[in-house]
């Protein structure tokens, strides 16, 4: 999901692209009473591995009939996933996917060439407020992949590895580690795993990856002699051993990474690419709206609206 984001004038290139910053303050949105903390990307640090884009999305309440409500908007150059930890939201796309995202599920969506897609909370037969809480990522594809075709992936939570013992538990979203292996199908070597640490917990972080985070999202972590809580993004460098311990009401964290990309990304709107000529060429796809035979499709079910090319 996009939340439609507009073209950041922060967003690191050359050179300061190979920054790291130890610690990420997410930059927080209001969304019309929905709050949005955006970690990535940050001033000083495009991505973590290919992970180029991270927002923790609530926790809110959405009363009935309300709530998401993202018409369809393109994407190129990228694969999404929105991670759920509560809440559910209905999302189709122009390849013809029509699915309901639930909490611990995967949906990995691969933009390639192009892809439309539709994100909103409209089950008719929602009768109770509906509280929601998750995070959204967008992985960049390595250039051999930005041209693909587009793809839709769903993976159900129970076929998801998940490693549980001494007050921890973790399932593997993406990518392998710490010996397993997630089903999806990625481009790249990654790693996503959503972890749940009681107090005084510890993991290790994945040791076979080039790029590491951590995102913070409930509860506190101690590294190194440091303590980091909630809504904190921290980046490790290549190499180093390191493991967190939950602090004394427990943690939960999204950890990422992998392999990095063979360079920066541009980034403008929904669109992530290595060039600026493919940046302009989707924009000319999407400013042209040939639904019928041009790059981009409307979403089947969801055809009568759209977000309109942003001015900038």
């Amino acid at each position: 999901m996009s939340w439609n984001p507009a073209l950041d004038p922060h967003c690191p290139t050359g050179n300061q692209v190979d920054a790291i910053d130890t610690l990420i303050i997410p930059r927080a949105r209001d969304l019309g009473g929905f709050e949005v903390r955006r970690a990535l990307p940050a001033p000083r640090r495009q991505m973590v591995g290919p992970f180029i884009f991270f927002d923790q999305m609530g926790p809110a309440e959405f009363l009935p009939t309300k709530g998401l409500d993202v018409r369809p908007h393109p994407h190129i150059g990228l694969a999404t996933i929105s991670y759920l930890y509560r809440g559910r939201m209905h999302h189709r796309d122009s390849l013809g996917t029509d699915a309901w995202i639930e909490p611990g599920a995967v949906n990995w969506m691969v933009a390639g060439h192009g892809i439309t897609h539709s994100e909103r909370t409209d089950d008719a037969t929602q009768t109770d407020p509906m509280p929601f809480f998750g995070i959204q990522t967008w992985v960049a594809l390595p250039k051999d992949h930005e041209d693909r075709a587009p793809d839709f992936e769903h993976a159900p939570v129970e076929a998801l590895p998940f490693l549980e013992g001494e007050g921890k538990s973790v399932r593997l979203i993406l990518g392998d580690a710490w010996g397993e292996r997630a089903p999806v199908k990625t481009a790249s070597e990654m790693f996503y795993a959503d972890a749940m640490l009681e107090a005084g917990a510890a993991i290790p972080l994945p040791d076979n990856h080039e790029d590491r985070g951590v995102y913070v999202v409930e509860g506190s972590v101690t590294i190194a002699g440091e303590t980091y809580e909630a809504g904190r993004m921290m980046v490790f460098r290549p190499g180093d051993r390191l493991s967190m311990q939950a602090g004394p009401t427990g943690a939960r964290m999204m950890l990422l990474g992998g392999e990095t990309l063979e360079g920066p990304r541009h980034i403008w709107w929904n669109f992530v690419a290595s060039s600026k000529e493919r940046i302009e060429e989707a924009k000319e796809a999407w400013r042209a709206g040939d639904w019928a035979a041009g790059r981009f499709q409307l979403p089947q079910g969801d055809d009568a609206e759209f977000i309109p090319l942003p001015d900038r």
